[in-house]
């Protein structure tokens, strides 16, 4: 009965084995926080840098013109070297309009016979006048200078020179239009005279630039219409570029005499291109072993071969009345 009543006993106090552990609350345990994790700061981003620039072609070194453009100065530098070098002075600047580059080639400050390219010149000079108010055109006037350009008349370039000109219009050519070498060669008249005067082919380039970027808009355009309705006796120089490019010039051949000889004169000035972009002045002294036919070729090959077009160029030499 004792026995009894003690397992009894030892159910409440747990005398069925070794006592448990006391029960430890929640509440009184040690709390045991975890370390944060650790994140790296962040690498800054860098840009890569950037490529480097391919070095240009060894045949296309100006970033100025495309490649093949300057391949094609190439070929026109070749073909100078090639067919003129020691036998006479060409010379050429060729002009993008858009961008302002320029390439030249040649003695380009060699001064030569401008021939009849002067009469861009003086019909550059009326219109500006007219248009400041300083000179009124007739009808007459007006017909004499559309003759003058179109069909290279010398009777009617004298009539406006006559009207119109003098030292005075040199003068102006220099001063405002920056063709700062030309001059009047004496010896062959006894007054100042366009037929006998000189200049350099960038005088030639700086005419050029002026007549087709400074003067009024109007005015342009009658330039511009008139050189490129140009009789057959001036479908060659810059006419070799071809009718695609829709080119417009005023050409000068002369027979001439100066310590350098008796010798032909073929030079070219104008434009091609869309809107009139390429303006080109070319001159050559040609070698007094020369002829005009060979002269006319030869500047207009040059041009052909600037404007990627095969060469002989097809053009038409003109009679030696020029």
């Amino acid at each position: 009965m004792t026995l009894v009543l003690a397992c009894a006993a030892s159910i409440v106090v747990g005398c069925a084995g070794p006592a448990d552990p006391p029960a430890v609350s929640k509440a009184s345990a040690p709390q045991v926080l975890a370390s944060p994790e650790v994140v790296p700061p962040a690498t800054p981003a860098v840009a890569p840098p950037p490529p480097r620039p391919s070095p240009p072609p060894a045949d296309c070194p100006d970033p100025a013109w495309s490649c093949t453009q300057q391949q094609r100065f190439a070929a026109a530098g070749a073909y100078i070297s090639r067919n003129v070098s020691g036998n006479g002075y060409l010379a050429v600047v060729f002009t993008d309009r858009q961008t302002g580059a320029v390439w030249r080639f040649g003695p380009t400050q060699h001064e030569g016979w401008t021939a009849s390219t002067i009469k861009l010149a003086i019909a550059t000079d009326l219109l500006r006048r007219q248009r400041a108010g300083q000179i009124t055109l007739t009808a007459a006037d007006r017909h004499d200078m559309a003759t003058m350009l179109n069909f290279s008349d010398n009777a009617a370039s004298d009539r406006l020179w006559a009207k119109y000109g003098g030292e005075d219009m040199l003068a102006r050519f220099r001063g405002q239009y920056g063709m700062t070498g030309l001059h009047f060669v004496p010896g062959f008249t006894a007054k100042t005279y366009w037929g006998f005067v000189k200049c350099t082919t960038d005088d030639l380039a700086a005419l050029t630039r002026y007549a087709f970027t400074q003067v009024n808009p109007t005015d342009r355009v009658y330039l511009v219409d008139a050189l490129r309705r140009v009789a057959p006796n001036q479908q060659w120089g810059i006419w070799a570029a071809g009718s695609d490019q829709r080119p417009g010039n005023k050409d000068g051949w002369s027979y001439e005499t100066d310590p350098y000889g008796k010798h032909w004169v073929t030079n070219t000035v104008g434009f091609a291109g869309p809107d009139e972009r390429y303006l080109i002045a070319e001159m050559y002294q040609v070698d007094p072993r020369g002829t005009l036919s060979g002269g006319v070729h030869t500047v207009s090959d040059v041009v052909a071969l600037l404007f990627g077009v095969p060469v002989p160029a097809r053009i038409t030499v003109p009679a030696p009345d020029g």
